[in-house]
């Protein structure tokens, strides 16, 4: 008599409906959006970097092969404008990183109008480009500025803010950072609110004071936000354009002028789109190096 033979039960699938994932019915309207305005762009702009495609129509379907890129790379004036971006870059990237902190931890302490000071500080990075060009223009107009006023009422000469080559820049730096600290302050501020108030009640039981409590508590445990806000801020900066353009065009002499208003003024100004393509592509390889390098950087360092 043969050993009787066990099955695994299988229910039959024949004659129920397939179930359709939703997922793909989600993803389509975002995939064509990213590739309408994208992807097809970042192509599109990659082929005209290679040609000498103009604005006025000429030549754009002539190849010219890599001869955008050699004269980009022996452009001097790309490289000044390149340098520009990296000076604006060193001297907003600092404030912008140590003032957020300073502004968070002064609210965080708990100082009377709690709102008030969230909203002066927050508010500014709501305003819009022109607006703050307005702002700007009425700080650093050199007759009736608001600072050339201030050291007239002191009994001293006023200055050229946005005229003088040694104080241009300084004078962008000034304006960026009341307009785009307050997002990293909202950054910090929330990242202060997430460290333990046991690690603050322990060290106060140890008899740790303020200080102390800052140095080796807070700062250590904002080390993850303050990469994310360094690696945020330098590249923001270094694709700076509007304030400047807005406040001095690039002047005086080109002392204030960035790569990206460079390349704008090539393409819509000069007219040749090919040599402007080609120019934000080596703009766009330099951002994407440095990017890789920071996020390598901080990874060891948490590591």
């Amino acid at each position: 008599m043969s050993a009787p033979s066990f099955r695994r039960f299988r229910p039959s699938l024949v004659g129920r409906p397939r179930r359709l994932s939703a997922g793909p019915l989600f993803v389509t309207p975002f995939m064509l959006l990213f590739v309408i305005f994208l992807v097809v762009p970042f192509a599109w702009g990659l082929w005209m970097s290679f040609t000498d495609a103009s604005l006025t129509g000429s030549g754009s379907s002539t190849f010219s092969g890599l001869d955008n890129y050699a004269e980009a790379l022996t452009d001097p004036v790309m490289w000044d404008t390149m340098g520009n971006t990296v000076v604006f870059t060193l001297l907003s990237t600092v404030p912008l990183v140590a003032f957020a902190l300073g502004m968070a931890l002064l609210v965080h302490t708990g100082l009377p109008g709690q709102w008030l000071w969230r909203l002066a500080f927050f508010t500014p990075y709501l305003l819009t480009s022109a607006v703050v060009w307005q702002v700007g223009l009425m700080l650093f107009q050199p007759d009736i500025g608001m600072l050339n006023t201030m050291l007239k009422g002191v009994g001293l000469d006023g200055i050229g803010w946005l005229l003088e080559e040694k104080y241009a820049m300084w004078s962008v730096v000034l304006i960026t950072v009341w307009w785009t600290v307050g997002f990293n302050f909202l950054l910090y501020l929330a990242a202060l609110q997430a460290v333990p108030d046991q690690l603050y009640e322990a060290a106060a039981i140890d008899g740790a004071g303020a200080w102390r409590r800052l140095w080796s508590i807070t700062l250590p445990q904002l080390h993850r936000t303050t990469a994310l806000i360094a690696v945020l801020q330098i590249l923001g900066s270094l694709k700076v354009f509007d304030q400047i353009f807005l406040l001095t065009r690039g002047g005086p002499n080109g002392s204030t002028r960035p790569v990206l208003e460079y390349i704008f003024e090539t393409g819509f100004t000069g007219y040749r789109l090919g040599y402007a393509s080609a120019m934000s592509y080596i703009f766009f390889a330099l951002l994407l190096v440095l990017s890789i390098g920071q996020l390598k950087f901080f990874s060891r360092r948490e590591a």
